[in-house]
């Protein structure tokens, strides 16, 4: 009896202290959300520096920090999930995006967002699908399997073109800042939708019937996952002007909309769409339709509250990339391969470059011929921009690397 209550006192110690522990690292890591806010705030003035930058910085400097008082065993104050960034983090972002977005200049150029989007990201897909497996089995890096070729080129398709839009000016340059911000969003999710087509079919036997279900199973996922969120919003529009709760309470109107936003979301996970295509779209509805049908004060509300939630998911992800550049664990396998790892890390970059190309150049010619005013059409300096916006791999390209490896 004694011995069973003995090992019953340390379980209870030690659960306390992993408790603690956590305790300890949710209140690091909120200080430094906060240190980010505050010093991003007293370099607004600075062209090249902003929140994102800044919580870079920041993490690095703490992935240091961290690294010298564990004696390099670690250099993170919470461990990614990929569960995290897919549930809580990306849904208040992308719903944002979509609930911001000016729609007269979205739609306006919804066909050129649509190529570069869609069409631009399956060419880059096969571009860096098709180098990876021509100089890694050259290269002799292990045993990939095609599944984990088209893996890499799904991953490495995805953009992230914050950065450019922190120095593009929306009023300034419409037809720029539309293309880049449109083209990120559409990207992502076609990005995302690739890699679970990807996962749901065993290609390690590809042929015509199944390439012809792959491709079957990418349209269906799009607009399957377009639709719902169309309805999701058009839903939340019809449920607040045929009850007109601002009568009563704003508060119910602006927990509704913010929970029909995130229910769409989590029914396009709970069948298998894209929860990202899903929300964006989403977002533009009730934007359009169900902003109009509340109050005044939950119009200023709803509009404030998405935008914060989107800024400190943005910054949580971004100071958490800053400390993971730094892990040990990789550190390790560049370590014991060093030319091997230079080697992936040009080729995948050549690619990235090639694949971007690829497309932005005849694509934006396409869209051209469509136009009949100048100041409609993509110049060559524009292309340049989106094709530079589009090399840089954010939290969505990290998400799905973390996912293939736990596959």
């Amino acid at each position: 009896m004694a011995i069973e209550l003995s090992n019953l006192m340390e379980r209870s110690l030690s659960m306390l202290s992993s408790d603690h522990k956590s305790v300890v690292s949710m209140n690091l890591f909120v200080a430094l959300l906060c240190a980010c806010i505050v010093i991003g705030h007293l370099l607004e003035e600075n062209r090249w520096m902003n929140e994102s930058i800044t919580a870079l910085i920041i993490g690095l400097c703490t992935g240091i920090v961290i690294l010298l008082t564990t004696n390099g065993t670690s250099s993170h104050v919470l461990m990614f999930s990929e569960d995290l960034f897919f549930i809580y983090l990306l849904p208040p972002i992308i719903f944002n995006a979509g609930f911001q977005v000016k729609k007269k200049q979205f739609f306006r150029n919804f066909m050129t967002i649509m190529l570069f989007g869609a069409v631009g990201t399956l060419i880059s897909f096969v571009i860096i699908s098709a180098g990876a497996v021509h100089f890694f089995k050259q290269m002799n890096i292990g045993t990939l399997k095609i599944g984990d070729y088209l893996a890499i080129g799904a991953i490495f398709a995805a953009t992230d073109s914050v950065c450019t839009l922190q120095v593009l000016n929306q009023d300034e340059t419409p037809l720029l800042y539309s293309l880049v911000f449109g083209e990120g969003v559409v990207n992502d999710a076609t990005s995302v939708v690739l890699f679970n087509a990807i996962q749901s079919f065993d290609l390690s036997h590809i042929n015509l019937s199944i390439a012809l279900k792959f491709v079957g199973s990418f349209f269906y996922l799009f607009i399957a996952s377009t639709m719902l969120g169309v309805i999701a919003g058009l839903l939340s529009a019809f449920i607040i002007k045929k009850l007109y709760m601002g009568r009563h309470s704003t508060d119910r109107e602006v927990a509704l909309m913010i929970l029909m936003a995130y229910l769409s979301y989590m029914l396009a996970e709970l069948f298998y769409l894209s929860g990202i295509l899903t929300v964006f779209f989403c977002g533009i509805v009730m934007s359009h339709y169900t902003w109009h049908n509340v109050t005044e004060s939950s119009r200023v509300t709803t509009k404030h509250a998405f935008a914060t939630l989107s800024f400190v998911a943005e910054i949580f992800i971004f100071l958490y990339v800053g400390m993971d550049a730094l892990d040990i664990e990789k550190w390790r396998v560049v370590r014991d391969s060093p030319g091997k790892s230079v080697g992936v890390s040009a080729i995948l970059l050549g690619l990235v470059l090639l694949g971007r190309a690829a497309f932005v150049l005849p694509l934006s010619f396409l869209s051209n011929l469509t136009k009949k005013s100048s100041h409609e059409k993509i110049g060559l300096k524009q292309q340049l921009t989106i094709w530079w916006a589009g090399l840089m791999r954010g939290a969505v390209s990290m998400a799905l690397a973390y996912k293939q490896v736990r596959c």
